[in-house]
């Protein structure tokens, strides 16, 4: 059994920051490539940031800067720092290894104007 837990998502004011974490379990499991994703209702899920177990990482455009992916092999947690939050990264935020199926209930960042 492979498990992914999302936490830190909350409400935020636009400009403000929120650090999301990802919790990996499982007996059988490997920690590679993961990385964050995000989806608005009735939107394609996507990409946000990614990072290789050795710490390679990569964007979306729409991150311009502003967040930071980054990994804890020793406790199997994978963080997104989000800072000058906008509206429109108003979503729910999921981790995920490419190519899985192995969506959770994410969790839910809210940004207000």
């Amino acid at each position: 059994q492979v498990q992914l837990v999302e936490s830190g998502g909350g409400l935020v004011q636009a400009g403000g920051s929120l650090r999301l974490s990802c919790v990996v379990s499982g007996s059988t499991f490997s920690f590679n490539t993961i990385g964050w994703y995000r989806q608005v209702p009735g939107k394609q899920r996507e990409l946000v940031a990614g990072i290789s177990r050795r710490g390679s990482t990569n964007y979306a455009d729409s991150t311009e800067g502003r967040f930071t992916i980054s990994r804890d092999n020793a406790k199997n947690t994978v963080y997104l720092q989000m800072n000058s939050l906008r509206p429109e990264d108003t979503a729910v935020y999921y981790c995920n290894f490419p190519g899985r199926d192995l969506w959770g209930q994410g969790t839910q960042v809210t940004v207000s104007s």
